[in-house]
């Protein structure tokens, strides 16, 4: 217990945010580790960064490290997050567990939801520009420095992306426990909505392809070894089962863009 407890202190301080506005902080027990509530909850693992491409094109200029994302619920109940209108582009939430006998807790968050607009340039196509009802703070992207034995000297850089939606895009682990059919659909366009919820249902995951708006870091000018980590429920908002598996990680050779190895569901880069 003492040594998860100290982990959860290293990792709280390796996922600062930058220029967010948000610090990091160790959740306190939480309710999923009460076996007297009985409760199904969530579990987010990042997938690995994967279809990673170097971007010479989209930035005058700039070296961008694309990658898709998969958020995946490895738990035994769903992540569900309803949101409360507080303001005109902001709502405030409250997570909801599942019990085992059917009952459900309301869990509030401080969490919010922000009505983000989405540009439609993409990496090598443009679409539309959308706006969507989306979670602040559902994954972040980091870029370390590494020594010659693959670990992990220094936090460098972070990419843009803060929101994300909160869907079942693909079934990914099917199991008894994961519906066959979509839980919780896309996120909600309009901007008069007073609620609304998001969630990924178990063995489900939310997953944003390397095209897409802001599915990159910044590297220009790096060279070397580095580690893209990216890591799910980076400011502690969301309550879950293990809280020691939210970092995933694809070592990368720098300006080439070669895959070296990766990690996945770890509790450190």
């Amino acid at each position: 217990m003492r040594r998860a407890l100290a982990i959860a202190v290293v990792l709280a301080a390796l996922l600062v945010g930058s220029g967010t506005g948000e610090g990091q902080t160790t959740p306190p027990p939480g309710p999923c580790q009460n076996p007297l509530e009985e409760l199904r909850c969530p579990d987010l693992v990042m997938s690995a960064p994967f279809d990673v491409v170097i971007d010479r094109k989209s930035e005058r200029g700039r070296v961008l490290l694309r990658a898709s994302s998969s958020i995946n619920n490895h738990g035994t109940g769903p992540l569900e997050l309803r949101g409360h209108r507080r303001s005109s582009r902001s709502m405030s939430v409250t997570q909801v567990i599942y019990r085992a006998n059917g009952t459900r807790a309301f869990i509030p968050s401080k969490a919010l939801l922000g009505f983000k607009l989405v540009s439609g340039r993409r990496y090598g196509f443009t679409f539309p520009n959308f706006s969507y009802w989306k979670f602040r703070g559902a994954a972040r992207f980091q870029l370390w420095s590494l020594d010659d034995e693959d670990r992990a000297v220094k936090l460098i850089r972070f990419g843009p992306k803060l929101f994300y939606c909160f869907r079942d895009l693909a079934r990914t682990h099917p199991s008894g426990r994961s519906p066959s059919h979509a839980v919780y659909p896309a996120c909600s366009q309009n901007p008069k909505q007073r609620r609304v919820t998001l969630g990924t249902s178990v063995g489900w995951s939310d997953i944003y392809p390397y095209t897409y708006a802001e599915q990159y870091i910044d590297v220009t000018g790096l060279r070397g070894r580095f580690a893209f980590v990216m890591v799910a429920d980076p400011f502690n908002r969301i309550v879950e089962s293990n809280e020691l598996n939210n970092l995933s990680e694809t070592f990368v050779q720098l300006p080439s863009g070669r895959i070296l190895s990766t990690r996945v569901g770890v509790a450190l880069p």
